[in-house]
């Protein structure tokens, strides 16, 4: 028995990627291969369709359009039959498919869709027609779907429709997790948690048959928990489960123990040996440096008194906190002195 692989990417390749395709098509005319993204549940595959959307101004009826095939028997996709004159019949087309202009048709969930379903899709996928139906070049096809092995009810994929597309496994990763958590105001227990335990980000184990488990899914839903005022250990584990639940109540029991990182941006140098504590302490800083102004510099002189690897960790993150460290000369230094690992991974801003 021959095992094909998978190509894989991290979230954040597969957005870059994606995006790049999105802009080929709609800056060209020219139309561009259908992608399939694989991936466990709550890994973040429709977020960053969606994402790519707002980010290229396209999230709008007319431009993105999210078609579950799910909700759709055969006929609803070819359109219904109509006479036309005494000899012919004509398909109608679907309203929900695009006339004109550019954007995304997003298949989300395409292998949920029964047999007959995906069948009836082959032709719009492959050759951008059904029947009389053409659809304009500028618009691009993704779909996603969750894997065989997730137990996710998915219908196996007919080598005829799979041929149809490229295909990528998309793959958890802290950093580009971080990227989206600072922008999007996820809660800085979460974050400083998951910088200490990156393992936590994604831990789906199928054959446990569990019904809440980490994913970057439900780490939004303990950050929505913790905003509306939900604490308890039963509360977390409502979302990730109750393991990740402890640990998480125990991240932060210790880091209500801790000095105010107050007094470290007023001058005070609190360096703790442990890794655990550093990690609470880097995270807690910036979430009260980023609700100030003027703390930039002094931040950057507590980043140099630490062991590399917080220094950077610091300095990266406080970034993705939209401080504004690089106006500095301290920025300026730091960043010649640890330039191998600085240029290639520092986020934009």
């Amino acid at each position: 028995m021959v095992v094909c692989l998978l190509a894989s990417k991290t979230i954040g390749d597969a957005k870059e990627t994606l995006r790049r395709i999105v802009r080929y098509s709609l800056e060209n005319g020219e139309t561009s291969p259908p992608v399939f993204l694989w991936g466990g549940p709550g890994i973040g595959k429709s977020a960053i369709i969606r994402q790519i959307v707002e980010e290229l101004g396209m999230d709008t009826e007319e431009n993105f359009i999210d078609l579950r095939l799910t909700q759709l028997d055969p006929v609803d996709l070819r359109g219904l039959p109509r006479l036309d004159s005494d000899e012919y019949v004509r398909w109608s087309t679907p309203h929900f498919l695009p006339k004109d202009g550019r954007g995304i048709l997003f298949l989300d969930e395409l292998n949920l869709a029964p047999g007959a379903v995906q069948n009836a899709a082959y032709q719009l996928i492959l050759d951008r027609k059904l029947g009389e139906y053409r659809m304009p070049p500028k618009w691009v096809i993704i779909s996603a779907g969750n894997r065989p092995e997730d137990r996710a009810g998915v219908n196996p994929m007919k080598s005829p429709l799979s041929n149809r597309f490229i295909h990528w496994e998309v793959e958890t990763d802290i950093e580009d997790w971080k990227d989206w958590a600072y922008k999007n105001n996820i809660d800085e227990r979460v974050i400083g948690f998951l910088n200490f335990k990156p393992e936590m980000l994604y831990m789906f184990q199928p054959e446990q048959n569990q019904h809440a488990f980490p994913t970057p899914r439900t780490w939004e839903r303990v950050s929505e928990l913790l905003e509306i005022g939900f604490t308890d250990t039963e509360d977390i584990a409502s979302a990730v489960g109750l393991e990740a639940a402890r640990e998480f109540n125990s991240y932060v029991n210790m880091r209500d123990q801790l000095p105010d990182p107050q007094q470290i941006l007023e001058g005070e140098d609190i360096i703790p040996e442990r890794p655990d504590v550093m990690h609470v302490i880097i995270t807690s800083l910036i979430e009260t440096a980023r609700h100030q102004t003027g703390h930039e510099k002094r931040l950057m002189e507590y980043a140099e008194q630490l062991p590399t690897e917080f220094s950077v960790l610091l300095v990266k993150d406080a970034l993705r906190a939209d401080i504004q460290l690089q106006k500095t000369q301290e920025f300026k230094e730091f960043v010649q002195k640890h330039k191998g690992i600085i240029l290639e991974q520092t986020p934009q801003t």
